[in-house]
């Protein structure tokens, strides 16, 4: 997201190496970079004027320490202000869901057709599941097309939660209370209300949805938009504003291929702040929205915190210290520990997942590389791993070439890639060694100091 501000950013750093000090026209001639990058982003203007000034000011009072160039001066005064934009400067707390109030907790989401609603609201029943332990019901006062029913069953089924049926037949303001009596009776911590999206906004929508937030009184109204549709973002979001006392917002498809203005537009038109951001496709892809880690990545520094926590919740530290031990007692680091460092890369999303969050300098040094293909390639070593029996996992030197063409066989390829695989399954041998004598045991004890306690 925002790949162009980013990279507009670096070549503003680039350009003002010779500067010895932040002046009014070298300032001035920055600024022109990133308002074009932020307009380019489908940034709505009133938002751009505001944070431009903003940045002006602050930089034309910004002392730059020895240790800093004036562009990274700059661009330290514009990651805080665009975090501040994203919501920073209310506090902490304003991104969390309230649940102050007697069970069930309502949560009523609100936004246009296409915009990844009722997918969002299976995300944020696992997400409350999974981080808050609540035991969640959602409904569908969608009556306006049975798919979306249908739709919000099956997701809410796969993540585990509880689900009320109803028809298209039914009126949406019966369904909310209906939906609410069973979950008093049946003692749900959270009821997630679905709501009807038009493909634009119209009048007996913003009707409808004012009748079921009257009807049910939601502790939460989110409003969920989609990071790619730019401009189009910030109209809606003003005419649900206007409409309904909304609470929260919910940015998604953020890991698409946008210009990513919405992100930057509608926290400033609302007045609300974003609560939760859509990162992946999959059930697990639902993020609380931390505004200053989203500005780091925004400028290319990375963020290393998100990379940390998805470690915490995917990592296997028992398997690791396992690993650490067997290293450290003079074990032999083998196939089925190669193959388990694979898995759990995967589970932290594979190496577009982990490069996405590492700071620009990073991503720059593997631009060369082709993700997609390094991909397939992690895919086809594990394959090949998958088709070796127990005792060559555990003694890799057995595999000589009779064995080699079987092993071929069973993964579907060539001999070479087997003879690939494992030469580098050789360096990461190598490296293990070195780690022996407690090098591997200080590794996985600092990075387990670097993880908040659950």
């Amino acid at each position: 997201m925002l790949d162009n501000l980013t990279q507009r950013l670096a070549k503003v750093v680039k350009t003002m190496r010779g500067e010895a000090r932040l002046t009014e026209t070298n300032t001035a001639e920055m600024l022109r970079e990133v308002r074009l990058a932020l307009l380019e982003a489908d940034v709505a203007l009133p938002a751009v004027r505001e944070f431009i000034a903003k940045v002006k000011e602050k930089a034309l009072g910004e002392e730059v320490i020895s240790s800093l160039t004036p562009g990274q001066a700059l661009v330290g005064v514009v990651q805080r202000e665009l975090a501040a934009l994203m919501g920073a400067d209310l506090g902490p707390t304003a991104t969390q869901l309230n649940f102050a109030t007697q069970p069930p907790a309502i949560i009523l989401m609100a936004g246009l057709q296409g915009v990844g609603k009722t997918t969002t609201v299976g995300k944020l029943a696992k997400f409350l599941r999974d981080n808050h332990k609540k035991k969640v019901l959602t409904v569908s006062a969608d009556v306006y097309r049975p798919a979306a029913i249908a739709q919000l069953k099956s997701v809410t089924e796969q993540v585990g939660a509880d689900f009320f049926p109803t028809q298209t037949t039914d009126k949406p303001v019966e369904i909310a209370l209906a939906a609410l009596d069973f979950a008093k009776k049946h003692y749900h911590d959270v009821l997630i209300i679905d709501t009807a999206g038009r493909l634009g906004v119209d009048e007996a929508m913003m009707q409808e949805i004012k009748a079921v937030h009257a009807a049910v009184h939601p502790i939460e109204t989110l409003f969920v938009v989609d990071a790619m549709v730019g401009q189009d973002a910030v109209n809606s979001a003003r005419a649900f504003n206007e409409a309904l006392p909304l609470t929260g917002i919910v940015l998604t498809k953020l890991d698409g291929d946008s210009r990513g203005g919405a992100a930057l537009s509608v926290r400033h038109i609302t007045g609300v702040p974003i609560k939760f951001s859509g990162v992946s496709e999959k059930m697990d892809g639902l993020e609380a929205f931390d505004a200053a880690r989203m500005a780091n990545r925004i400028l290319g520094m990375g963020d290393i915190l998100a990379l940390v926590a998805e470690a915490q919740k995917n990592m296997d530290m028992s398997a690791a210290q396992d690993l650490a031990q067997k290293m450290k007692s003079g074990g032999k680091f083998d196939l089925n520990d190669f193959k388990a460092q694979i898995s759990q890369m995967k589970k932290m999303g594979g190496l577009s997942g982990l490069l996405d969050k590492l700071p620009a300098q990073m991503q720059q040094a593997a631009s060369g590389a082709n993700m997609g293909q390094a991909e397939k390639q992690v895919r086809r070593m594990e394959g090949i791993i998958n088709s070796m029996t127990p005792l060559e996992r555990a003694k890799p030197d057995l595999i000589k070439a009779s064995r080699k063409r079987r092993i071929a066989t069973g993964a579907g390829v060539q001999i070479q890639e087997v003879n690939r695989m494992l030469a580098q399954f050789e360096q990461m041998q190598s490296m293990m060694k070195k780690l022996k004598g407690g090098g591997m045991m200080k590794m996985m004890r600092s990075m387990k100091g670097m993880m908040p306690n659950r």
